[in-house]
C-alpha cells in the first residue's frame, strides 16, 4: 500500500522537527476546549499525535486512490455540456473518499463540523494531495476559502454555511478575475446593487474561475455605483442558483481535471461577506493569500512526483553500459532537484507556521481583547513576517517547480516528451503555478516593500538570537556573508532613491532576500540532521554564487537596459 506521507523522509524530519508549541497553543486556545468537543486535544503531544494521524490519512488516500486515477483524470479532463460541468470519474471518486475520511473541514473549527487543523498541517497535506494530482488540489485546497467565511461572517454565515463545507456537501470557488481584469483586480466591475427589498444582486461576467461550476463561490463585485478604485469593492456570498450560468469552460495545457469556468451572473441574488467597501483590501487580500500559500505547497507536491520519477528513470536506464545517474550531468540535476524541493518544502512550512501564529494571534486578540497590550506588539511582527514570507515561498516554490520537472523530461530524454510517462503531465501542470494566484512578477512587488523596509533583516536577527548556530559554524560563516552582501545592495538601491532603479532591481533584490532566508532555514535543519547538513552546504555552494553575482550586478549601476531596452525591443532594421 502506497502511502504519500509515511514515504516521504523529509516531510517526516519537519512533522518531528518543526517547533509548532505556539501554533498548538493558540490554534486550541491553551487546550481550553471552549467547545466542549470530545476529539480536542489534552496537550502539545496529543495535538501533534493527531496531525501524525490526519496526515497518514491524507497520504493513504493519496498513494492508494488518487495517484492510480491520475493519468485517466488528465486525460478524461472536466468536460461542458448543455450548460453544466463534469469532473473526471477519478476526481469525484476520490473527493468522496476525502468526504468520507471527515477530511473536509480541514482547517474548520470544530464547533462547525472541521477537524481544526493548523494551515502548517493544511499545507503538508497539499502538497502530499497534489504529488498524487494537481488537479485535485484544486477541489481539495480550495476548501481553504471557508476560512474567509469562518474570519470575516457574521456568526449566522457560519452556522448556516461551515458545516455543510465541513461534510463535503458543498465545494466552493473565488471568483475574482474578470475579462478585462486579470492581476489588476481594482478594476473589477462586477456589478452589485440593492434591489427594492435590499437584497444585494449580481450582474456580470468572471472568467478563468477554478471550479466555477461550484455550490458556493464568494464573489467580488462593485458595490459602490460611481467608482472605479479597490474602495469601490465587496465582497459577496453567492450559493449557484438559475441565475449564474457557467458560459464555458477552458481548454488549458495542464491540471485538465479542475474546470476552470466563464460564468456570468444575471441579477443573481448574493449576501454580503463583512462590511461594504472592505471586499478588495481586506477579504481578499487575506483569500488570496492563503490560495498563494496553497499553490506554493503544490509546487513542492508536484516537484516530488517529478523528481521521484526522473530520479528511479536515471537508476533504471542504463548507456555506456552504465545507469545514467553515475553521469555528472545526470547527478547534477538531480541533486539541484531534490536540494531546490527541500529548501522549498521547509520554506514553504516555516511560512505556513508564520501565518497559523499571525491567525492565533489574531483571533485570540478577538476573543481576549483585554489582552491586548500583551498581544499587539507580537501581532503586529507577524502580520509583518507573513506579508514578507508568503509572496516569497509563492514565488520561489512556483519557479523550483518548474524547472524541475523540465529537468525530469530532460533526464528521461525523447520518452519525457511522450504521454507514456507521468513527467510530460507534471511539466504541463507545473507552468501554471508561476501564472496563477498571482504572477511570479507580482510576487516580487508584493515581497519587494518587506525587503527594503528592513522586515527580512529583523527576522534573521531573531533566527540569530533563537539558535546556536556553533555546531554548523562552517555553513553559517557563509550565510551570513549571503546576508551582507543582501544589506549591502538593499542600501545601494535605497540610496540612490531611484524607484525606476529600484524597480529594475526588484526581481534581483528578492531572489537574494529569498536566497539567503533559505539559507539560514537550512542552518537550522543542519542542527538536527546530518545528512541536513549536506543539504544545507550543497545549497549554499551555489546561491552563494548567485547571490555575489546579484550584488555585483546592482552595484555596477549599470543603466543600458533600463536606458536601451527600447531601442532592442520595439525598433526594426
Amino acid at each position: 500500500m502506497a502511502n504519500f506521507y509515511r514515504d516521504n523522509a523529509d516531510i517526516l524530519f519537519h512533522m518531528h522537527n518543526l517547533d509548532l508549541t505556539r501554533v498548538v497553543d493558540l490554534k486550541e486556545d491553551g487546550f481550553s476546549n471552549s467547545d466542549n468537543s470530545p476529539y480536542a486535544p489534552q496537550d502539545e503531544a496529543d495535538a501533534r499525535d493527531n496531525y501524525d494521524r490526519v496526515l497518514a490519512i491524507v497520504g493513504e488516500i493519496a498513494g492508494d486512490f488518487a495517484a492510480p486515477r491520475a493519468r485517466e483524470v488528465d486525460a478524461e479532463g472536466a468536460t461542458f455540456a448543455d450548460g453544466e460541468v463534469t469532473y473526471p470519474k477519478g476526481i469525484q471518486e476520490t473527493v468522496a473518499r476525502i468526504n468520507q475520511a471527515d477530511l473536509a473541514g480541514f482547517t474548520m473549527p470544530r464547533k462547525y463540523g472541521g477537524i481544526n487543523m493548523p494551515i502548517t498541517i493544511f499545507s503538508a497535506a497539499i502538497e502530499i494531495i497534489s504529488r498524487a494530482d494537481a488537479s485535485l488540489m484544486l477541489v481539495f485546497g480550495l476548501q481553504g476559502l471557508s476560512d474567509t467565511i469562518c474570519k470575516f461572517g457574521s456568526e449566522e454565515q457560519k452556522q448556516r454555511l461551515l458545516p455543510r463545507f465541513a461534510s463535503g456537501e458543498v465545494m466552493g470557488s473565488m471568483a475574482l478575475t474578470e475579462p478585462d481584469s486579470g492581476s489588476d483586480l481594482q478594476s473589477v466591475m462586477l456589478k452589485a446593487h440593492q434591489d427594492e427589498e435590499g437584497i444585494w444582486r449580481l450582474n456580470g461576467v468572471k472568467r478563468f474561475i477554478t471550479n466555477g461550476c461550484s455550490d458556493i463561490s464568494l464573489v467580488m463585485a462593485r458595490s459602490e455605483e460611481g467608482t472605479s478604485s479597490g474602495r469601490g469593492l465587496s465582497l459577496f456570498i453567492y450559493e449557484r442558483d438559475q441565475d449564474m450560468k457557467v458560459r464555458r469552460i477552458e481548454h488549458k495545457l495542464g491540471i485538465t481535471g479542475s474546470p476552470t469556468c466563464e460564468i456570468q451572473f444575471n441579477n443573481a441574488k448574493a449576501e454580503l461577506l463583512g462590511k461594504r467597501k472592505l471586499g478588495l483590501i481586506k477579504y481578499t487580500i487575506y483569500l488570496m493569500n492563503g490560495a498563494r500559500l496553497a499553490v506554493a505547497a503544490q509546487s513542492v507536491g508536484i516537484a516530488e512526483a517529478a523528481y521521484r520519477k526522473a530520479y528511479a528513470y536515471a537508476n533504471d536506464r542504463s548507456q555506456f553500459k552504465q545507469p545514467i545517474r553515475n553521469f555528472a550531468a545526470i547527478y547534477e540535476m538531480l541533486t539541484d532537484m531534490k536540494t531546490m524541493i527541500e529548501a522549498s518544502r521547509t520554506l514553504v512550512y516555516e511560512t505556513s507556521r508564520i501565518v497559523d501564529i499571525k491567525e492565533g494571534l489574531e483571533e485570540r486578540l478577538e476573543k481576549y481583547p483585554q489582552r491586548a497590550a500583551d498581544l499587539n506588539d507580537e501581532l503586529k511582527r507577524y502580520t509583518r513576517f507573513a506579508s514578507l514570507f508568503t509572496p516569497l515561498a509563492k514565488s520561489f516554490a512556483a519557479e523550483m517547480v518548474n524547472k524541475v520537472c523540465y529537468d525530469a523530461i530532460q533526464i528521461h530524454g525523447g520518452v519525457g516528451f511522450t504521454k507514456e510517462f507521468d513527467v510530460e503531465r507534471h511539466y504541463r501542470d507545473a507552468r501554471i503555478t508561476n501564472i496563477y494566484e498571482g504572477t511570479t512578477q507580482l510576487q516580487t512587488v508584493a515581497a519587494l516593500g518587506g525587503v527594503i523596509a528592513g522586515v527580512v533583516s529583523e527576522r534573521l536577527n531573531e533566527y540569530e538570537e533563537n539558535f546556536d548556530f556553533t555546531a554548523v559554524a562552517d555553513i553559517f560563516q557563509t550565510a551570513q556573508k549571503m546576508r551582507s552582501h543582501l544589506e549591502m545592495a538593499i542600501s545601494f538601491v535605497k540610496e540612490k532613491g531611484d524607484s525606476v532603479f529600484q524597480e529594475f532591481h526588484a526581481g534581483r533584490l528578492v531572489n537574494m532576500t529569498t536566497d539567503v532566508i533559505n539559507t539560514y532555514l537550512l542552518c537550522q535543519n543542519a542542527l538536527r540532521s546530518e545528512r541536513k547538513k549536506t543539504v544545507a552546504r550543497v545549497y549554499l555552494s551555489k546561491a552563494y554564487l548567485r547571490v555575489k553575482a546579484n550584488l555585483d550586478y546592482i552595484l555596477a549601476n549599470d543603466h543600458v537596459l533600463i536606458d536601451l531596452h527600447g531601442e532592442v525591443i520595439d525598433k526594426e532594421e
